[in-house]
């Protein structure tokens, strides 16, 4: 160690003082060897092996608390289960139940050699003879489970006594890190708290025992086992639900009529353009679009998708199927980007909707068929909204991620140019977020094509139904070429969307 390294440790003993809060003089010394050349120094903390997760709780390193803690109580359900453990149970519950079978067996062969059915007392005979192989080999396998007690605490302490040595090894090291976050940032928790300390042993006692007690007991415990709870509250609960959805589906009647009478009429506009004109025309238009956005090959494989749609006589199921992802993602994008452009412009309204977009992004894509339903009813409408409700979160998300990216010199930039903030948005801003808004509304396509199979479930036509009769019929063939034409749908939209984006 140089001269200029003891100057500078000795600089930064008043700080690890403060640091650590007790044994100043062991963690001087110990600092001192880590700070001296930069990676991992071997070192021993057997205090921190014996208190295990509550010295690291004390300390306020929780993330290894936790981790530590689920170790040890991994080595003590080892140990509970050889000094606690009823080892041989299941074997001898199920030789109890050959020995009920057994019995049985008995009655019914007394019973056939008393009516003087030869064939049936033989055939009950081998029957007899197989269960008390059968018993004879249950009953051995518990007495040999019953004396692997000592082999369970033998493991359970080894296992323990790793994880205790691996604790003593990087629990100095540890603490050294949150020693040099500490210098930096005095939020980072510090010292040695007795209140940290009784929390981290409450919890480590807790789960060591809870655990240890019912891996050895199993049965011994009820409480344990099952949550306590009635199953009359998820019915109570449930009515209350149905009953708030029926008095918003009485009450917002006329709304709900408006809703589904407009998505119908914008469906119907929509097949008009794709199904009812000629199939030339519309597959002209689709070429020529992959072309001018994404280049000539990606024509040739929308040529070749667009031939596999016919061929197979896919093409007006797809055309259905697009039109109803074309009336989803149109609503949600154009709903989607000025909503995240607000979003954007306000983080506190944004703070409150992004819980909501987790919400919606997180829930089960086949649950947001039951308040569709209960609303909107079954059919095409009813797809449209789940479809929307399901892929509108990420074009709200890329569009307030894009604002956000936007470098804060450009913002200041323009307006010490005298930018408006209309001019600030539509000419500065959408600009440079364009590429991050245009993924966010690939994602969202993406998405609402994914509804497809599931919105059938309600109604909605396309592709999607033949997937589902595939799956109804097990009919496999079917549906691998209905699923292959959904795919080809979501490349041919992803390839035209992506190429305009880029």
């Amino acid at each position: 160690m140089s001269d200029q390294q003891r100057s500078d440790i000795a600089r930064l003993e008043p700080l690890i003082d403060e640091f650590v809060g007790q044994s100043e003089s062991y963690y001087r010394r110990v600092f001192s060897t880590m700070l001296s050349a930069p990676g991992y120094k071997f070192t021993l903390n057997w205090v921190a092996a014996l208190l295990g997760p509550i010295w690291f709780g004390a300390r306020g390193l929780w993330n290894w608390f936790l981790g530590v803690l689920l170790l040890e109580t991994a080595a003590y359900i080892q140990i509970g289960m050889g000094l606690f453990g009823d080892l041989g149970a299941a074997q001898r519950d199920r030789a109890d139940s050959i020995q009920a079978t057994l019995d049985l067996r008995y009655q019914q062969l007394e019973a056939a050699e008393a009516s003087g059915s030869t064939s049936t007392v033989e055939s009950l005979q081998r029957a007899a003879e197989s269960l008390e192989t059968a018993l004879v080999d249950a009953q051995a396998a518990a007495t040999a489970a019953d004396a692997t007690g000592l082999w369970f605490i033998g493991g359970g302490l080894l296992a323990l006594a790793i994880v205790k040595f691996g604790v003593a090894a990087l629990s100095n090291w540890t603490l050294e890190k949150q020693f040099a976050r500490w210098r930096s940032d005095s939020t980072v928790t510090a010292g040695w708290s007795t209140n940290r300390m009784i929390a981290a042993a409450v919890m480590t006692v807790g789960t060591v025992v809870v655990s240890a007690a019912q891996f050895a007991q199993p049965t011994a415990f009820a409480v344990l086992a099952e949550f306590p709870t009635d199953g009359n509250y998820r019915l109570a609960v449930g009515d209350w639900i149905q009953e708030g959805f029926d008095w918003l589906r009485r009450s917002g009647r006329g709304v709900f009529d408006t809703i589904t009478a407009g998505m119908r009429n914008l469906l119907d506009a929509i097949e008009v353009v794709l199904v009812d004109t000629p199939w030339p025309v519309v597959g002209f238009v689709i070429l020529m679009l992959a072309y001018l956005s994404a280049g000539p090959r990606v024509a040739i494989f929308t040529a070749v998708a667009l031939a596999y749609l016919g061929l197979l006589d896919f093409w007006e199921k797809a055309m259905t199927t697009v039109a109803l992802l074309g009336a989803a993602a149109l609503i949600s994008i154009t709903l989607g980007i000025p909503f995240g452009v607000f979003c954007a412009r306000r983080p506190k309204v944004f703070s409150v909707v992004r819980p909501i977009l987790d919400f919606m992004q997180s829930m089960p894509s086949f649950v947001y068929l039951i308040p569709v339903v209960a609303f909107i009813g079954s059919g095409k409408p009813a797809g449209v909204v789940a479809t929307m409700i399901f892929g509108s979160p990420p074009v709200i998300r890329f569009t307030v991620l894009g604002l956000q990216q936007v470098p804060e010199t450009i913002r200041e930039a323009a307006l010490a140019f005298g930018a408006t903030p209309r001019y600030l948005l539509w000419r500065v801003e959408l600009p440079l977020a364009a590429k991050t808004i245009m993924a966010g509304v690939n994602q969202t396509i993406l998405l609402s094509l994914a509804m497809v199979v599931v919105a059938s479930l309600i109604g909605a036509q396309g592709l999607g139904e033949d997937v589902l009769e595939a799956l109804q019929f097990a009919a496999a063939g079917q549906g691998l070429l209905a699923g292959l034409a959904i795919l080809f749908c979501a490349l041919i939209l992803d390839r035209i969307v992506a190429g305009k984006g880029k």
